[in-house]
């Protein structure tokens, strides 16, 4: 059987299958010839972030842990720094910390696919990992792409080694989703309980309101629809992206990615946002019920993030450093063949049904040589030089400060006055201007500083702000200025690391 489109005939014979890979990998490796000392040499490549060798990078993909090594998968287009066509892109690491990139891991080489290899998750049962990912199909012709001339078709494929992989099945198609859906079902996220496999899949509804729909099975391969557990609700947006669903101690997580959600005064600010709300399911996963929708980070980059639990027992979620559509920001690395990166692991802790996000511990192996220690102490200003490259944690503890603001790199500015938390960036934001959340006291800022981002965790995680920006000047110092600024200074130079092209 074959499937033919403007891109050509595409078969389900190994052999075809096969000659066409070898095809994309011609043309990537062309990309990468051409682009890759120009991307290499650019001052805003990042040094200890996960970032596609070329190209653009998306939303992280099939996160687990696996046989001594974390998993990292994401979704790529190797040929071009715009987001076209999207394979699955692959970095390992042994310690959270310091990745290696593998390349190519799927392509869309079948007709359910033909494309992109869009978002999914995956699953460790035993001796194989289980991929479950949404198959994008795009028919020529008139259409609106939201009722009709498109395929979300549900695929699965397995590997014993992150490497090497089977056959593609296809699991589910439009023909399998609820008639009140639209044709935007997709993001299979899958885990196992009571020994029943559930997947939920974010949706949009007929009437354009988002949802999420839960399917089960008891084998991984057969699935059944089973329940509308949320959604469709007024306010909440015309698409849920990317859902997530996990425990936290005794609460069930929605972790999920609106779109169409206005603004309100801080909240909301993004053109899509993301975020999560705190639970139980009930009545056998009939209905998730949940409390408010809370943003689960506060700066300008932040979106489809992904959750996985280790051996340790943690839940680690990795984000992608960006937004789809955005058009208030831009950013200039595209002169340069690349286009964003993934936030630093980071482990979600529940605190009174609010999830606070704590950088992982093993981060601190990126720390160079010894800490710079300051006590400071003033009523008015104070200017440090502590900084010896743009790579840096800073770790900034406050006591009884009722108001601050912060200085750093070329115009980022960072205050807190009548409990109002603001990020402020300059020309090197590139359109990104403010950010801000309402918040009763800032006790501590801890800052992941890379050449071309910033991650600031305010309270341990309580709050988060993530954020690109793109400076033109190196700065070394700090400014401190506040009303009763007591407080004490530590900063870590961090190591810089490769990853493999």
């Amino acid at each position: 059987r074959s499937f033919t489109n403007e891109r050509g005939s595409f078969n389900f014979n190994t052999r075809e299958i096969s000659m066409l890979k070898i095809d994309f990998d011609k043309q990537i490796n062309e990309c990468i010839n051409k682009n890759l000392d120009a991307v290499n040499s650019d001052k805003w490549r990042n040094k200890y972030h996960i970032m596609a060798p070329i190209g653009w990078i998306n939303d992280p993909n099939g996160l687990c842990e696996f046989n001594g090594e974390y998993h990292c998968y994401y979704q790529y287009s190797p040929l071009t720094p715009m987001g076209g066509l999207k394979f699955w892109g692959h970095a390992v690491s042994k310690d959270l910390a310091n990745w290696k990139d593998k390349g190519v891991a799927l392509y869309p080489d079948i007709a359910e696919d033909k494309d992109g290899v869009y978002s999914g998750s995956a699953f460790v049962k035993d001796d194989t990992i289980y991929f479950f990912y949404t198959g994008n199909v795009k028919h020529k012709g008139e259409h609106d792409y939201i009722l009709t001339g498109r395929e979300q078709n549900v695929i699965l494929v397995t590997s014993k080694d992150g490497i090497n992989f089977s056959e593609k099945k296809v699991l589910l198609r439009n023909t399998d989703f609820p008639e009140d859906m639209s044709l935007h079902v997709r993001d299979p996220k899958v885990w196992e309980e009571d020994g029943v496999y559930y997947m939920v899949l974010g949706a949009r509804t007929t009437d354009d309101k988002g949802c999420i729909l839960l399917y089960k099975s008891n084998d991984l391969y057969n699935w059944e629809f089973h329940s509308v557990p949320a959604g469709k609700l007024n306010n909440m947006g015309y698409m849920w992206e990317c859902p997530d669903t996990f425990k936290l101690g005794n609460k069930d997580v929605l972790m999920f990615s609106p779109q169409g959600m206005e603004a309100e005064g801080y909240k909301y600010n993004n053109v899509y946002q993301c975020g999560y709300a705190v639970g139980n399911f009930v009545n056998d996963k009939k209905e998730l019920k949940l409390g408010e929708f809370l943003e689960i980070d506060r700066g300008f980059d932040f979106y489809a993030p992904q959750t996985f639990e280790d051996s340790k027992g943690r839940r680690i979620v990795i984000g992608w450093m960006g937004v789809p559509d955005a058009v208030e920001h831009k950013n200039p690395t595209i002169d340069n063949f690349w286009q964003h990166q993934l936030t630093i692991p980071r482990e979600l802790v529940l605190n009174y049904n609010k999830v606070y996000q704590v950088p992982v511990v093993e981060l601190k192996k990126l720390r160079k040589g010894s800490s710079i220690k300051k006590e400071v102490y003033l009523n008015k200003e104070a200017t440090l030089d502590i900084f010896e490259s743009n790579t840096f944690e800073l770790n900034i503890d406050f006591i009884n400060t009722t108001e601050f603001e912060i200085a750093l790199r070329e115009d980022c500015k960072l205050s807190f006055n009548n409990k109002v938390f603001k990020l402020e960036l300059g020309k090197s934001g590139y359109g990104r201007e403010m950010r801000a959340v309402e918040i009763e006291a800032v006790d501590s800022i801890r800052i992941f500083s890379d050449n071309s981002s910033l991650e600031i965790f305010l309270n341990n995680g309580e709050e988060v702000f993530t954020t690109r920006f793109y400076p033109t000047k190196d700065n070394v110092g700090i400014n401190l200025s506040g009303e009763n600024l007591k407080g004490s200074i530590c900063i870590y130079e961090m190591e810089a690391y490769k990853i493999e092209n």
